[in-house]
């Protein structure tokens, strides 16, 4: 499915007809996310957005949470913003430290960190744009362990990330975290679908 596709209400599925689907969209939707994660140094994983694991998301959450139709325009608010519009794409950011003491020190340690993300596409670089007007370092300079994130491309880049041979490289350059990763091929490939 196209991820420039815009979530709305009326994608939105009574619980009585989600709950008769779930077991196999709960299946398919962990192979998407899988495809789309990308760790990067020891502690930082990008999970890449789409429409397909923002509707799991609003789904899930109007299960869990039972709020009924009430509650569905608060979470298509919430989840809608964080599809790729077209031209970039969106990630979800954590810091993921199972350890709460050493989670603290880390998050205290990284203050700004969302600043300092980027995307190299053939070797042109594209500056992570946080999402929402929510600051996610506080005064205290400790950064939160979740950030939303967007990375718009420029129409090369964009080109250029579909061809098979393209190089991407996901970094993070903090100065108390400096790491960089490659995209595989499948990850490349799947967030293919995100450009239109």
């Amino acid at each position: 499915m196209n991820s420039a596709r815009i979530l709305t209400r009326d994608d939105v599925l009574s619980l009585e007809e989600y709950e008769k689907i779930r077991p196999q969209r709960r299946g398919d939707i962990l192979k998407v996310k899988q495809r789309r994660r990308v760790s990067v140094g020891p502690f930082a994983t990008f999970y890449f957005e789409s429409y397909d694991t923002m509707w799991y998301q609003v789904h899930e959450m109007l299960r869990i949470e039972g709020g009924g139709i009430a509650q569905i325009e608060e979470e298509i608010e919430a989840f809608a913003p964080l599809v790729p519009a077209g031209r970039e794409f969106v990630a979800t950011l954590m810091f993921e430290i199972p350890d709460a003491e050493r989670r603290d020190r880390v998050l205290h340690e990284l203050g700004g960190v969302e600043e300092t993300v980027f995307i190299s596409v053939g070797g042109t670089r594209s500056a992570a744009i946080q999402e929402g007007d929510i600051e996610r370092t506080n005064s205290g300079g400790k950064t939160s362990a979740v950030h939303f994130l967007r990375f718009p491309l420029s129409d090369d880049q964009a080109a250029y990330f579909k061809m098979k041979s393209c190089e991407v490289v996901l970094g993070i350059g903090h100065a108390n975290y400096s790491h960089m990763a490659g995209l595989t091929e499948a990850a490349r490939s799947e967030l293919v679908g995100d450009l239109s």
